[in-house]
């Protein structure tokens, strides 16, 4: 059984991922002396791409735009706001400044767009 088609704004689901992967990667860039290609930064990357490719390629969108939204929300969840906070779940402390702060904030918003716009498509189906 192949999912209902909806409207895909391809464009904005693609700008969307790609700041939401930029959202990590300025946090990490603040926070990390990483590189691009560094685990932390590629392997999301990858997962990124690939999720945004099966959304705009394969039949089974709904599922794809439920993984993306997922994503997203794992970003902003896990990654933006509870790894700012000195929890005993962490193998690390986390600073506790304004810049690492700012960082998690910028990483958060990111997640903003590509979280709505995956919300909306759900409702539209």
């Amino acid at each position: 059984m192949t999912d209902i088609p909806f409207e895909r704004p391809v464009g904005r689901v693609a700008a969307f991922t790609a700041i939401s992967w930029l959202g990590m990667f300025i946090h990490n860039e603040i926070e990390l002396p990483l590189t691009l290609l560094s685990p932390e930064n590629s392997l999301p990357g990858l997962v990124s791409v690939v999720l945004f490719l099966g959304w705009w390629l394969m039949p089974y969108r709904r599922v794809l735009a439920y993984a993306l939204l997922g994503w997203a929300l794992l970003h902003i969840v896990a990654g933006g706001i509870l790894s700012v906070l000195p929890l005993p779940i962490w193998p690390f402390y986390p600073e506790q400044s304004l810049i690492h702060y700012l960082a998690h904030a910028i990483y958060s918003l990111a997640q903003l767009p590509l979280i709505a716009l995956m919300i909306s498509q759900l409702r539209n189906t």
